[in-house]
């Protein structure tokens, strides 16, 4: 049997040929009128080339070794009551999911109230941490939430714990610290290195740039910041805590924040793995492995119509599908509403399901690899991330550069701007701004208890609070909708 080429048939496609017929389409309005720019000045063409191909990762995700399971499905737990929050983290695991995402807070406003080992084995009974990994979100509490989670895994030396310390990230969001925030770090890392012999797959620092994603920045100035953070990590676990180079850097996750954005999203996290190896080649240890947590972004979560949100964390899912991400978090669509009922949780976990199992996104490693709109977005996405990077290092460090605040006045620029476009619907939101529904029915939440279990816990530390101008998440869609539900 005899294979006929079909293309032979037809004239070669060639970029003038191209040229020609899109000039003719505009009418006399100039070709650059197709070319776009990013928040960061980044370039989008309308076309790309081999030629454009300057930029090749090479430091690729591997393939998973379940293909069908390709990234670590974590869901996330943040009710305030330990024990319905120890049943949703039962009910994620058991309905799907790999991991947990556990947000702790001793006044029960922002996770489950928990302020002691006895709080937080009441929130995890039942789960096997050998087998489920549980990451922290603990903020200035996470020192002591992960010496309460490392006493909880003895007996279970190969738990692959994930403290997710994040100094940075605590500063930068609530603008001040309890006691000087270096001396936070420092006991971060030293809770790090305490731990590190006796849990040898355990992660203990989460470097990510998400509270400048949060506020409203674009993607550089949250890879320069999720850059400075891991330097900053590293600095103090080898120069404070005494770990060698190739340890401390096996002990940081990168974390990225995905949204409805796909291709931005996907040269995100693909430039953050360059952004990565260059770090590691810098510190001598170049073949250091790149873990990377994708989180869905808040800031693109809608109030009104929140049934579109769907639309949003399933392209946020698929591009940390596809941009190589080791653990994916989707927050449950209601999350603008109040607390998650079962079906925002369960929806949460089945989008990622799908896109895996369904869809096969882990049946290819690093898909985008090769595309030359992708490869030539990671390369500027990679270096203006980059210099992001060494201006935050040219102000002193990541601490000193929040303090000075230049950062913050750098993402307070390009919110307002994007604030102005969404009003004056050049950046539509789909079921705020465009398409706004008629009428809505209330969308079901959890109902939150009367009154927020609190748990007594003592934040105070030695020295003064250093402070700086808060890096405040937002909601895009928060100033165009109508108060009333």
């Amino acid at each position: 049997m005899s294979v006929e080429p079909l293309a032979s048939e037809f004239p070669v496609a060639d970029e003038a040929r191209w040229r020609a017929l899109v000039e003719k389409g505009l009418k006399g309005k100039a070709f650059d009128s197709l070319v776009s720019t990013t928040a960061d000045g980044l370039t989008i063409k309308p076309l790309y080339t081999a030629a454009d191909a300057g930029f090749v990762l090479k430091a690729r995700p591997a393939p998973g070794a379940d293909l069908d399971r390709p990234w670590d499905l974590r869901a996330v737990c943040e009710h305030p009551d330990p024990a319905r929050a120890n049943a949703q983290v039962l009910a994620d695991l058991t309905g799907g999911a790999q991991s947990v995402l556990l947000r702790l807070d001793p006044g029960g406003r922002a996770g489950a109230a928990a302020a002691s080992q006895d709080d937080l084995a009441r929130v995890l009974a039942g789960v096997y941490l050998e087998l489920a990994p549980v990451a922290l979100d603990a903020g200035w509490m996470g020192p002591d939430a992960a010496n309460w989670l490392a006493v909880l895994a003895k007996g279970a030396p190969n738990a692959p714990l994930a403290f997710h310390l994040d100094p940075v990230t605590a500063f930068a969001q609530a603008g001040r610290s309890p006691g000087v925030v270096e001396g936070r770090l420092n006991a971060a890392a030293q809770t790090s290195a305490r731990h590190a012999q006796a849990y040898p797959r355990m992660t203990a620092f989460l470097a990510c740039g998400r509270a400048a994603h949060e506020a409203g920045g674009s993607g550089a100035q949250e890879l320069g910041l999720m850059a400075a953070s891991a330097v900053s990590y590293l600095r103090s676990m080898v120069d404070e805590a005494g770990m060698e180079v190739r340890d401390a850097l096996g002990r940081i996750v990168l974390g990225v924040s995905v949204d409805g954005d796909v291709l931005a999203s996907i040269a995100r996290l693909r430039a953050a793995r360059a952004i990565w190896a260059r770090l590691a080649e810098i510190a001598g240890a170049p073949a250091a492995p790149c873990r990377i947590e994708a989180r869905s972004s808040d800031r693109m979560l809608a109030r009104r119509d929140a049934w579109t949100n769907l639309l949003r964390l399933t392209a946020a899912g698929f591009a940390a599908g596809v941009g190589g991400a080791d653990a994916v978090v989707l927050a449950p669509f209601t999350r603008p509403l109040g607390l998650p009922s079962d079906l925002a949780r369960r929806q949460a976990r089945n989008i990622q399901l799908v896109l895996m199992e369904e869809a096969g996104l882990g049946r290819v490693a690093d898909p985008a690899g090769g595309a030359w709109a992708l490869e030539d977005l990671t390369g500027q996405t990679a270096r203006a991330g980059w210099e992001q990077f060494q201006r935050i290092e040219a102000d002193g460090g990541v601490f000193e550069a929040l303090r000075k605040g230049r950062l913050q006045a750098e993402v307070a620029a390009l919110r307002d701007a994007r604030l102005a476009d969404i009003a004056e619907r050049r950046t539509p939101l789909l079921g705020v701004t465009t398409f706004p529904p008629v009428r809505e029915d209330p969308i079901a939440v959890d109902p939150a208890p009367d009154k927020a279990p609190e748990r007594p816990y003592d934040l105070a530390a030695a020295g003064e609070d250093s402070r700086c101008e808060p890096l405040t998440p937002l909601r895009w869609s928060a100033a165009f909708e109508e108060t009333d539900q």
